[in-house]
C-alpha cells in the first residue's frame, strides 16, 4: 500500500507549555496546558484540541462520504468531537483519553441519521485508530 498524504509536526520547548510547527509552517503556534489541568491556559491549543479539530474534521467528511455512497441527501450538517483527558481508571499510573461525537444531521429522519453515523465510525481513519483504544460515544443532535 502506498501512502497518500503524510503529515509531519514538530514539538519543541516545554512539551504541553511548549510549540508546535507543521512541516509546512501552515501550523506554527505555542500550546499551553489547560486552567482544568493546572496550567496557565490562555489563547493557546493544547494536544486534546487538535485532536479533536482532526477527529471532527475526518468524521464530517466520513459521514459526508456514507450519505454519498447510501444515495441519502443531507442538508446542513456539522460534527462537533469532545477530547476528555482523565487519569487513567485501570490502576496503572498515567493519563487516558475519550472522545464524544456528535453529528448534526438535518434533512433525514433519526433512524437515518443514527445509521450514518454509525457507518462513518466504521469508515473514518480516526476512528479506526481509536478503536479498542479509547471509549467513543457517537450521538445525534
Amino acid at each position: 500500500m502506498s501512502t497518500l498524504y503524510t503529515a509531519s509536526a514538530t514539538a519543541s520547548g516545554d512539551g504541553r507549555n511548549g510549540h508546535v510547527r507543521s512541516s509546512d509552517g501552515v501550523l506554527d503556534f505555542d500550546l499551553a496546558v489547560p486552567k482544568e489541568m493546572g496550567g496557565p491556559g490562555g489563547a493557546h491549543s493544547n494536544p486534546e484540541q487538535l485532536f479533536a479539530a482532526g477527529y471532527a474534521a475526518c468524521f464530517h467528511s466520513a459521514i459526508k462520504a456514507v450519505a454519498r455512497q447510501q444515495k441519502v441527501t443531507l442538508a446542513d450538517t456539522a460534527v462537533t468531537v469532545d477530547i476528555g483527558i482523565s487519569p487513567k481508571t485501570d490502576g496503572t499510573p498515567g493519563l487516558q483519553l475519550d472522545a464524544t461525537i456528535e453529528a448534526e444531521i438535518n434533512g433525514v429522519d433519526e433512524t437515518t441519521a443514527q445509521q450514518l453515523i454509525e457507518a462513518a465510525h466504521q469508515l473514518c481513519p480516526y476512528s479506526q485508530a481509536t478503536r479498542g483504544n479509547i471509549e467513543v460515544k457517537l450521538s445525534v443532535a
